[in-house]
């Protein structure tokens, strides 16, 4: 049975995993106060940074429209099952419009087989996700048991973040002002994770980079006592070397069976900023 592996703007896929299987990405949109972009498609990493230096600003993001899904979801073989796996619903409503471009592909072509998971991640999240599809694949599952198997893994996946500074959760909105300014001048570091709804919340603050990095890795053995059969995606924002740094530190305490590294895409980056760091990995089942 052939699957096409589909996903959005929201995944932070590795390069190796990009050019091992075949992914489709269904991009989020950018918008600046004057220009609209397709995220990872019409703005390279490099522009988003410079773009948002010289505005001073931080682009909206914007779901993917149920249109863009009807029309991903139709340039694929008919002759192919699709398994979409969107950005969190708790995040966007890009799970939403991946269900109601579903439908309307659905009313014109009612046998084509079409299953879209909320992966109620995001990032690297979402890539593991993938991973673990693609695996189930190789493995001849068919696209009802690969749905079952991953919709267990969404509740087994552990996204964690660490924000090295607050700049873009300020510029954003997201903090106040003065809050922001009260944390900086303290060195206040956040530690955040996805919640069981998929929504992002602060699980800790840490006073200092050094110390947020150090409960950084640490957390990881309050999810997961066994790594040896598991992966670990890590994506960084703009921080190739910093990224570099706390994988090795966190291969020297766990021993995963694999690890990727791989740059945010400019979704995931404007709501992280510069230095951020993002990993996710599956928790041990109780």
């Amino acid at each position: 049975m052939s699957i096409q592996l589909m996903t959005d703007g929201g995944a932070d896929i590795p390069k190796e995993l990009m050019d091992a299987v075949n992914i489709k990405v269904i991009p989020l949109y950018l918008n600046f106060k004057d220009e609209q972009f397709k995220s990872g498609v019409d703005l390279d990493l490099q522009s988003f940074y410079k773009k948002i230096e010289e505005k001073k600003e931080l682009p909206r993001s914007a779901a993917p429209s149920p249109n863009d899904f009807y029309e991903g979801y139709k340039q694929v073989d008919p002759s192919k099952s699709i398994l979409m796996i969107s950005l969190s619903g708790g995040l966007s409503s890009t799970y939403e419009n991946a269900i109601a471009g579903k439908e309307l592909l659905l009313e014109e072509e009612p046998n084509r087989k079409i299953e879209v998971i909320n992966a109620k991640t995001a990032s690297g999240g979402q890539a593991l996700l993938l991973i673990e599809a693609h695996q189930k694949i190789q493995e001849n599952y068919s696209l009802e048991e690969i749905v079952l198997h991953l919709n267990k893994m969404v509740k087994h996946t552990a996204t964690l973040f660490v924000l090295k500074t607050l700049e873009n959760l300020v510029l954003g909105g997201r903090i106040d002002k003065v809050k922001g300014t009260f944390a900086k001048t303290l060195n206040i570091k956040l530690l955040m994770k996805a919640s069981d709804e998929g929504t992002i919340e602060v699980a800790e603050k840490v006073r200092g980079d050094k110390k947020s990095i150090r409960r950084f890795v640490d957390q990881i053995g309050e999810y997961v006592k066994t790594v040896e059969d598991k992966v670990l995606i890590m994506t960084h924002c703009n921080a190739a070397e910093r990224a570099k740094s706390v994988l090795a530190d966190i291969k020297e305490k766990y021993s995963f069976k694999e690890t990727y590294i791989t740059e945010m895409g400019p979704l995931i980056s404007t709501y992280g900023g510069e230095g951020a760091l993002v990993i996710a990995f599956f928790k041990d089942k109780n």
